[in-house]
């Protein structure tokens, strides 16, 4: 059985951690403040030792025998109730501690503690509990008489950690380059099944590399050039079709779903996808459920012919329910043929030996190690083809050299194991773990399916269980940190295909921590509670809009609970009330915690202050106002997190009780400012303060919190102790840093106090200096003295009141900047020159209001490697001297309100894709060489533009307050512009008189504002057209999906061809007809005219 893997190692690492807890002072304080017989806390470790010795044993016969297996399920039962026992005395002793005002040394709380009179009533229990706990483990001792368990020293498992690898997820493509090619042609060929949609399924089972394969197509470039939109989604088990409609309209650009109705999702869906070739994947699909994929792909209607969807799965069942929903094409008898089937199969036996050897030997020749050559064969060839088996696999080998431990994992008996459930490979994988990683990885059962979580998250949730205990000096968050690239680099973790910051478990991996955690560990999904065991610790579950109280139902019988963690997908959802009032005070041994994202909870449940065992309590974007007092008796809590709650305005002043807080994070709050006993939080490792606008200032002696390594945020002040001096206390910083307020760092204060030069792991750094200055002198001494470390990476300089920089601004000093933001410096007269600053990519120069040229030393002579340019609000700036500079790397040019700016933009920008320009008035008269460009947007100048053909490529085009005679749509059907656009929005432009649509063959998106002076849109083909109205019949629009013509008082009417045009617009009513002073009107487009009111 492959749960049966659980046991051993695992108890013996939790064991361990017992041993730890009865050798404190707290627990020895105990025994002896209460004047117990300290004769039954040395019995009871003797028979946990007696026990230990027992478990390795007891794995390797766990697998064939159920007894055993139940044995060490009962043991596990009975480490738990002794580490809530033990943390229970813990908790007692550091109540008593901060309830007497004072820190004592060990012998002085032990006195309070035998004093304390409400501890002496609970006296008796707590010894009997003890008792109790002894006779537990004395039983499953006497067991063993007929188990016949053999003491065993020692471990099988490896300690050593895993070295890192140079192989990228590319190098791990092997063998499936015929079948990528035969997808990619199936993608990019015409379709005569009558079908909008061409569908091809790749089925195959588990780890054999059917999201590997369809991410190599996704990612061809052949493919990436055939189709509109392309958008990957994973739906996994939980066929959500609200969850996977937003998932789908969040990859093809939309930037906020969260509050629309499915209703309102589909018609966004339908308007974004209208007209396009759209490429869907949907990975790992399980549901054959006829009316969910109907409802998913009802959108999709609207698509261009050609459009495609590639579906994953291990269900070849799901294939007729898929077909019968893809939408169907209105012009084409369907075909009755079936659709085909791509069936992935297992790698061949060499290709998996290569993969397998590229990851066991780390890049090593195989033949410096020829005793392990051969046995590599064979262990590849018991991988069956599967790629995940052979990755999972060589990983686990690639640190040992030893060739016994190789023979050891070939001649392993679960190779033939009979369960086939999981992988053989990964069950030794597994197996294989030391003992600390085992629980780590055993708890990740908590993750829903395909779900993506980060490295800081869960690493927090590590620290809350206990699963990570302090070794030697070594900081415990990064002893977590470590072991989770420890299971990074064993392939149980993997990142996720959009961002490298995030991670995921494959869902055979996700399998296995769920069979390893067995009963301890639940899932939560749709209503199945009542399957729930009276074992189960660890509980999650997915929200949704409204969790209703009968959700939860049976979870009452999990009274030893420690977790409670919703996941959602929403940014809020909504709880029953009771679930606070009746249900959590049930949970008295809760560790972790989370009401997040439930946008109804304005107050806490006070039983949440009875939590002796909670370390972690989640409450984002909930709606509290004020965090209650009785937090701040939850001395065991390591973690808060607050973000996202906008009502929040106080916490509580004793709030510095809470020695043991690691995390307080408070982005988007609404705190004005923080209690003064903060800084006696001496454990504090994170302040997250991002976006707190209402804080102007950190309370004294924030030095005192030395072993805070995240502070998003610090606010000099012009009190003693809140000056900048106390930031140079907190050695240990890291990350992001900005820094507000610095006028108030007095002239008797040197910057230099801060220590910027020796926090080498501040990668992003923002200076910021507020209202007028009244020494510029001063404030550059001051910025002198606050240069960075060398490794600085992102710097933003903000409201320096200087006249000019200090020269390490700009410095080849600074080998590492890839952003620099200069704003808002108005006394400044020059800019730095920025040349040497050899990995720039991204330059914002905004608001200095004395610069009136911009010259060539700002960029260094040569070849600039900037790739984003932006200037904004320069109200003086006249010139724009580039000569002996080019910029053949720059993607994105932004200018904004620079109203004096004349001449013209540098002549050749070959690699510009977006180009903006906004209240210019008086620049340039041509644009630049700019063959790559795709978005062009031209807002309120009154100079002539004229487009070239330098600009054909171009896709988007916006012209915005445009005064001057000659329009850039004047002669735009000349230079090979319009076979290219496919949006163009214009608005308030006075000089537009006449529009041919007939140049714009591609057109998708047309609106039109605020053109008083627009007489006609015409077709050059036809000669009887009228000025003021709109001929349609002749005109070409196939990929038109909207039109929005407004407040353009020439424009008399629309013709009858416009529903033909865009049948969609009568559900719609994307045609919006307005005439000055008439109030706006939305109607169905009829076979008539639609004409506005005279």
């Amino acid at each position: 059985m492959a749960e049966a893997l659980v046991g051993g190692s695992f108890l013996s690492a939790f064991l361990q951690v017992l041993f730890d807890r009865m050798a404190s002072p707290q627990v020895w304080g105990f025994f002896k403040g209460q004047k117990l017989d300290d004769g039954l806390l040395k019995d009871l470790k003797a028979t946990m030792r007696s026990v230990n010795k027992l478990l390795n044993d007891a794995e390797e016969k766990q697998i064939a025998d159920s007894e055993v297996k139940d044995w060490l399920d009962d043991l596990k039962d009975a480490v738990y109730e002794a580490d809530d026992f033990f943390d229970e005395i813990a908790y007692e002793a550091m109540r008593l501690e901060v309830e007497a005002g004072s820190r004592t040394s060990t012998d002085q709380g032990v006195i309070f503690l035998s004093s304390f009179s409400p501890f002496n009533k609970v006296k008796e229990k707590m010894v009997a509990k003890l008792e109790e706990i002894s006779r537990t483990l004395e039983r499953l001792l006497k067991r063993n008489g007929v188990l016949g368990l053999k003491e065993v020293i020692g471990q099988k498992e490896s300690t050593q950690k895993l070295p890192t690898t140079s192989l990228t997820e590319d190098s791990f493509f092997y063998g499936r380059e015929d079948d990528q090619e035969t997808i990619v042609k199936l993608l990019l060929s015409p379709d005569a099944n009558g079908k909008t949609v061409g569908a091809i399924p790749i089925v195959g089972m588990g780890g054999v590399g059917k999201t590997t394969l369809s991410q190599f197509v996704l990612n061809d470039s052949r493919v990436q050039k055939g189709f509109d939109l392309k958008a990957w989604v994973c739906v996994s088990v939980d066929f959500d079709v609200h969850k996977l409609t937003k998932d789908i309209l969040m990859e093809v650009g939309s930037q906020n779903c969260d509050a629309k109705t499915l209703n309102g999702l589909h018609q966004e869906l339908e308007e974004k996808l209208k007209g396009k070739k759209v490429l869907l994947v949907l990975d790992d699909v399980w549901s054959s459920d006829q009316s969910r994929w109907d409802f998913l792909l009802k959108p999709f209607k609207s698509v261009a012919e050609g459009s495609k969807l590639i579906v994953t799965t291990r269900n070849e069942n799901i294939v007729p329910a898929m077909h019968r929903a893809i939408p169907r094409n209105q012009n084409k008898e369907s075909s009755p043929c079936p659709i085909s089937i791509h069936r992935l199969m297992g790698l061949t036996e060499d290709i998996c030996w290569i993969l397998f050897k590229e990851h066991a030997f780390n890049g090593e020749d195989p033949r410096e190690h020829p005793d392990l050559q051969g046995i590599s064969r064979q262990i590849a060839s018991k991988c069956k083809g599967l790629p995940l088996a052979a990755k999972t696999l060589g990983r686990l080998l690639c640190f040992e050299r030893n060739a016994e431990k190789w023979e050891e994992i070939l001649k392993s008996h679960i190779w033939e194991s009979p369960n086939d459930e999981i992988i053989p490979a990964l069950q030794l994988s597994y197996y294989y773990l030391p003992p600390h990683l085992k629980r780590c990885f055993a708890f990740c059962s908590i993750y829903p399916k395909d779900y993506r979580f980060l490295k800081e998250d869960l690493v927090r949730l590590w620290l809350a269980e206990g699963l990570v205990q302090p070794k030697g000096c070594k900081e415990i968050v990064k002893l977590g940190e470590e072991y989770f690239d420890d299971l990074l680099s064993r392939s149980l973790f993997q990142r996720s295909r959009c961002n490298e910051s995030v991670f995921v478990m494959h869902d055979l991996i996700n399998d296995l921590a769920k069979v390893v955690s067995g009963e301890f560990s639940f899932t939560l999904v749709g209503n199945y509670s009542s399957k729930i065991s009276g074992r189960v610790r660890h509980l999650s579950f997915s929200t949704t809009a409204y969790d209703a109280l009968d959700k939860f139902e049976g979870i009452d019988k999990a009274q030893v609970l420690r977790t409670f963690l919703p996941f959602s997908h929403r940014r809020s959802s909504r709880v029953d009330s009771k679930l606070q009032h009746d249900l959590l005070p049930t949970f008295m041994r809760l560790r972790v915690l989370s009401l997040a994202p439930y946008q109804n909870v304005v107050q806490l449940h006070d039983s949440i202050g009875r939590l002796k065992h909670l370390r972690y309590l989640d409450l984002t974007a909930t709606s509290l106002k004020k965090l209650p007092e009785f937090v701040c008796s939850l001395y065991n809590l390591q973690t808060l997190l607050l973000d996202s709650c906008m009502c929040l305005v106080e916490l509580p002043n004793s709030i510095g009780n809470l020695k043991n807080l690691l995390f307080l994070r408070l982005h988007w709050t609404a705190i004005q400012s923080l209690p003064e006993s903060i800084v006696n939080l001496s454990n504090l490792h994170t302040l997250v303060l991002s976006e707190c606008k209402n804080l102007t200032e950190l309370p004294t002696n924030m030095g005192k919190l030395t072993k805070l390594e995240r502070l998003t945020d610090f606010f000099v002040g012009k009190q003693s102790g809140s000056g900048i001096e106390d930031l140079g206390k907190l050695q240990n910083l890291q990350g992001e840093l900005r820094i507000w307020n610095l006028q108030n760092v007095f002239p008797s204060q040197d910057g230099e106090t801060a220590k910027l030069l020796d926090k080498q792991r501040v990668k992003e750094l923002e200076l910021r200096w507020a209202g007028d200055t009244e020494d510029s002198q001063h404030e550059r001494r001051v910025l002198e003295k606050l240069k960075p470390h060398k490794d600085v990476k992102r710097l933003s300089i903000i409201g320096f009141g200087g006249t000019r920089f200090p020269d390490w601004v700009g410095s080849s000093s600074f080998p590492k900047i890839v952003f620099l933001k200069l704003k808002g410096c108005n006394y400044c007269t020059s800019l730095p020159p920025l040349g040497q600053l050899v990995s720039l990519k991204e330059l914002r120069i905004e608001a200095f209001d004395l610069i009136d040229v911009v010259f060539p030393e700002l960029f260094g002579n040569g070849e600039s490697k900037i790739r984003i340019l932006s200037f904004e609000d320069m109200k003086e700036w006249r010139e724009w001297n580039s000569d002996g500079v080019t910029f053949p790397l720059l993607q994105l040019l932004q200018i904004r309100r620079c109203p004096e700016l004349r001449g013209a933009l540098p002549g050749h920008l070959p690699a510009l894709e977006e180009l903006c320009i906004d209240r210019c008035p008086l620049l340039m008269a041509s644009l630049p060489r700019a063959p790559t460009i795709r978005q062009m947007e031209l807002f309120d100048t009154s100079r002539s533009v004229q487009l070239t053909k330098y600009q054909s490529g171009m896709l988007s085009l916006m012209v915005q307050k445009f005064h001057s005679q000659n329009s850039p749509l004047q002669g735009i059907e000349h230079i090979g512009v319009s076979t290219t656009l496919d949006k163009i929005e214009v608005h308030c432009c006075d000089s537009l008189k006449l529009f041919q649509p007939k140049s714009f063959p591609n057109l998708e998106i047309l609106h039109i504002w605020d053109s008083p002076h627009l007489e006609s849109l015409v077709d050059l083909n036809t000669s009887s057209l009228s000025i003021s109205s709109l001929h349609i019949q002749s005109l070409s629009f196939p990929n038109l999906s909207e039109l929005c013509v407004g407040h353009c008082s020439k424009l008399k009417s629309l013709p009858q061809g416009m529903h033909s045009l865009l049948p969609s617009l009568e559900s719609s009513a994307a045609v919006l007809f307005w005439k000055r002073g008439v109030k706006r009107r939305k109607g169905k487009i009829g076979p008539r005219f639609l004409t506005s009111p005279t």
